[in-house]
């Protein structure tokens, strides 16, 4: 099985212009998961403006991502002494399919945990009002095992593990809150990057799921995933959780930590209620 830097991977294909293919295997009923597209836009982020990780990216999405070749056509907005912004449009060989705008730059220092020397300096302070979702062992969660149907073949790339009290949607017994927690890791155990982060965010099931709705698709309309520091090895905790369905509409707020309690990103995604 390909790994996940390998399905995202692009390569130069022009003048700001970048080629990859969307991968098979990767979509939830026929269309490419959201995160999957914002990795491959990403990767042309990164490479056109040299710097090694996302720190924001906001993502549109225009038209459902099928398998095949694409392009995606970058377009460098500002260069900075810390961070660049840059602009990207990825197309399927006959249609826009998602446009991304974010900004880059090396997590490494931001990433490390504080010493006492940075106090005085902006980048040293810290404020956690927060902490990682209490979970049961990942052996003691719900497994989403990929099927033809339900889950989608997308979770043949992931291991996802869902906190027992939220995963009663999948036998009909959906909690009334909607809340997702769980583990998140690559099949395999491949390492998590942080573009590997954006798959993160939209891996678990919309977290209307347990708002006794059927399970149903759910579109994203626009994501836009923070990105704090490059994560340690191994599971890491996530939290979705939503306050407001209004007007058809609902947003989901996630949290991502890694194992050593740290928020490696942070996420909201605005989506359209599922229609039955």
């Amino acid at each position: 099985m390909e790994t996940f830097a390998e399905a995202s991977a692009v390569r130069p294909a022009g003048p700001d212009v970048w080629g990859g293919a969307i991968q098979p295997g990767w979509d939830i009923a026929g269309n490419a998961n959201g995160g999957y597209l914002m990795a491959i836009g990403t990767r042309a982020l990164i490479a056109s403006t040299g710097r090694a990780d996302p720190v924001s990216v906001t993502a549109h999405f225009l038209a459902p991502g099928k398998p095949g070749p694409v392009s995606v056509r970058t377009a460098v907005v500002k260069e900075g002494k810390r961070f660049a912004t840059a602009t990207a449009l990825l197309r399927a060989t006959d249609r826009p399919v998602l446009s991304l705008v974010g900004s880059t730059g090396e997590l490494d220092r931001t990433g490390d945990h504080q010493r006492p020397e940075d106090n005085d300096r902006p980048e040293g302070y810290e404020l956690v009002d927060s902490g990682p979702p209490d979970l049961p062992p990942p052996d003691e969660c719900f497994a989403l095992v990929a099927t033809d149907t339900f889950p989608p073949p997308f979770m043949g790339h992931v291991d996802l593990r869902l906190h027992p009290d939220d995963a009663g949607f999948a036998r009909g017994e959906a909690s009334g809150r909607p809340l997702m927690r769980g583990w998140f890791r690559f099949a395999g155990g491949e390492p998590i990057d942080t573009v590997g982060l954006l798959v993160a965010v939209d891996a678990f099931p919309p977290t209307i799921f347990n708002a006794r709705q059927a399970p149903a698709w759910t579109p994203t309309l626009e994501l836009t995933a923070h990105i704090r520091a490059r994560p340690d090895p191994g599971w890491l905790r996530c939290r979705f959780a939503t306050r407001f369905v209004t007007g058809g509409f609902l947003e989901e707020d996630g949290e991502i930590w890694d194992g050593s309690d740290r928020l490696v990103a942070q996420s909201r995604q605005l989506a359209l209620v599922p229609r039955h």
